[in-house]
């Protein structure tokens, strides 16, 4: 199946399914299936310090209300308590649960400056359900898109790069097959997964206890 098949299905199972199939040849891919797969590569977008002793990642799809729920509840919270201080920094990464949802991460993927990045998922995820459920969520998020600095023409040619895809979807492969990631939002902290929004007091216990053995 070709990447512009995969694009055009609609549910999360089935492309995952599809991106399983063949067809993720791709040097990203091929670099990813050869590594540690909690490894951070040089390329990953790195929320506080990148020297920080601990990392928490956070594996999200940017239409699934509980990511929405971590971030705009949970994640503001390890920001002040713990990557604001250096403690502990936080890696994002791609799983979209459906289409819209990938073209959302490769319009975000386009956006080079990290601070603009990352303030673009925290207006994805604070206004999910205006841009998810609108008439024309494409529009919405192109409009959000340039709020973030990126030009319309850059937004077009963004979500119709199908390499770009690629390089998502290989990492979901990844992530699936080697770290037994099936659902958002599934963070690792070390070792330790933990599956769902959790609250507060989970992460930090979880965050406590990698320092701890840092």
């Amino acid at each position: 199946m070709n990447r512009r098949q995969i694009l055009q299905l609609g549910g999360g199972v089935a492309l995952f399914a599809a991106a399983g199939a063949g067809g993720l040849a791709s040097p990203r891919a091929a670099r990813a299936q050869a590594s540690d797969p909690l490894a951070v590569g040089a390329d990953e977008r790195i929320l506080g310090q990148a020297d920080a002793s601990v990392t928490l990642i956070d594996y999200s799809s940017l239409t699934c209300p509980h990511c929405a729920r971590f971030h705009t509840q949970t994640l503001p919270q390890i920001k002040q308590n713990w990557v604001d201080s250096g403690r502990a920094r936080v890696v994002y990464r791609h799983f979209p649960l459906d289409r819209l949802a990938l073209i959302a991460a490769m319009s975000a993927e386009c956006i080079e400056n990290d601070r603009a990045y990352f303030a673009y998922l925290d207006t994805l995820f604070a206004r999910q359900a205006d841009w998810s459920r609108a008439e024309d969520p494409l529009g919405e998020l192109k409009k959000l898109a340039g709020l973030a600095g990126l030009s319309g023409a850059r937004f077009d040619e963004c979500v119709r790069d199908e390499a770009l895809a690629d390089g998502i979807l290989a990492r979901v492969v990844v992530a699936r097959d080697e770290l037994e990631v099936s659902s958002t939002p599934t963070f690792f902290v070390g070792d330790e997964k933990i599956a769902g929004a959790q609250d507060y007091e989970t992460f930090d216990a979880a965050l406590s206890e990698a320092e701890g053995a840092a």
